[in-house]
């Protein structure tokens, strides 16, 4: 028999399982911290926008406060490298023990299997190209796409340069990889000359017992989740990953759940905890794993998110680069934020209310915005009047 749960006893669930309700401390951050909400998270989604600060860099914000940032480009060029990039959800930063577990995508890809059909097509009518391209990395990586003579793309998927696809196949493929980045421009070389040789040389698992693994990850980072939610986290196939799902409820690592209000099955992962009640507030980037799959936020929250960033501007609901403010068990608020650097100042373009917010709301908002302000060099937060929560969070931030 499949037992239920409440919708309240869901959230609280999932809130723990991603790091939220833990009581912030005062002690400066060290990777030890970070790596904590690397490794319950799984994965730092990366993202080319910057309107307030890369997308990498915001989960370990949300749940620990302001914290040095150069900790996540360190684990990411040098030794001992603790992270390392590759396609997970979307682009990501991965504990570097991922490394084997990733290893069946990269083979699909040297197949032509599981990329991009362009770039798939590219892999297969260019291949002595490819090559070419390889041996210039294995010669003088690491080195940008860009360095490659005469080669300068466009932007955009259809501006890609001849060296940009090669490139890219060969990352997808996982013959090269990151070696560090330049501004956010990639450099790329060899696997065996960044990935530390103890885990670069560390028996291939099979496919089936590496994407169990990846889904026992995304288990303990959901806390509870259906089967859709499961194969999203790293994006996964059914095909892929239903058999290797059922194959956990059987160990009893996964639990069937009924969840008030879902109308799918769920699955609680085993060791998962219940906490009484979750308490504290963050700022969310669009890019947390707490929000990016938008029907879970839905579901779990009854918050409809949708990035509007591709939306033309006079069509926009809530702004540009919109903030869900996550406080105690609720999303009360969405924010649209800019980090002017120029002039040194957070800008609040829009505030909107959601429903459930408790008196106190705007003087907590408030003290959030002041500590990413800190975080981000900023010296000043200037709300504009847009949207029904800007002149409560106005008067706050005057009277904190």
């Amino acid at each position: 028999m499949t037992d239920a749960i409440s919708l309240a006893a869901a959230r609280r669930i999932a809130l723990a399982a991603q790091g939220f309700g833990e009581k912030r401390s005062d002690i400066p951050r060290t990777w030890r911290h970070v790596g904590a909400v690397l490794a319950r998270t799984g994965l730092f989604q990366i993202d080319s926008v910057s309107a307030v600060v890369r997308a990498h860099y915001m989960p370990a914000f949300s749940r620990l406060g302001a914290y040095p940032m150069p900790l996540i480009d360190d684990a990411a060029t040098r030794r001992p490298r603790r992270i390392f990039e590759y396609w997970a959800h979307e682009a990501s930063f991965l504990p570097i023990e991922t490394w084997p577990l990733v290893q069946w995508r990269m083979q699909n890809a040297r197949d032509n299997r599981g990329i991009y059909g362009r770039l798939a097509a590219f892999g297969r009518e260019r291949a002595a190209y490819i090559e070419e391209i390889y041996r210039r990395v294995e010669a003088e990586g690491p080195i940008a796409a860009s360095a490659i003579e005469g080669q300068k793309g466009e932007g955009g998927w259809w501006g890609w340069s001849d060296a940009k696809h090669a490139f890219e196949w060969l990352f997808w493929a996982g013959r090269i990889t990151t070696a560090s980045r330049r501004g956010f421009e990639r450099l790329y070389d060899l696997p065996e000359r960044v990935i530390p040789k103890a885990i670069h040389d560390r028996p291939i698992p099979a496919p089936a017992d590496a994407i169990r693994e990846l889904l026992r990850i995304a288990a303990r980072a959901l806390g509870i989740a259906t089967a859709a939610d499961l194969r999203d986290y790293f994006r996964l196939s059914p095909r892929e990953a239903d058999a290797r799902i059922a194959e956990l409820v059987e160990s009893g690592e996964l639990l069937p759940m009924k969840v008030e209000g879902w109308s799918q099955k769920a699955f609680l992962a085993a060791g998962a905890r219940t906490p009484r009640k979750v308490t504290g507030s963050a700022l969310l980037a669009p890019f947390d794993p707490l929000v990016w799959e938008r029907g879970r936020t839905e579901r779990l929250f009854g918050f409809r998110y949708r990035i509007e960033i591709y939306t033309p501007a006079h069509k926009r609901t809530h702004g540009y680069y919109v903030m869900p403010w996550l406080l105690d068990e609720a999303i009360v608020a969405r924010l649209d934020l800019k980090a002017d650097r120029a002039e040194g100042i957070l800008r609040v373009n829009a505030a909107f209310a959601e429903g459930g917010a408790r008196p106190d709301a705007a003087q907590a908002l408030a003290g959030d915005l002041r500590i990413m302000a800190g975080w981000l060099g900023l010296n000043d937060i200037i709300v504009t009047d847009k949207g029904d929560f800007a002149p409560a969070l106005a008067e706050a931030l005057k009277t904190g």
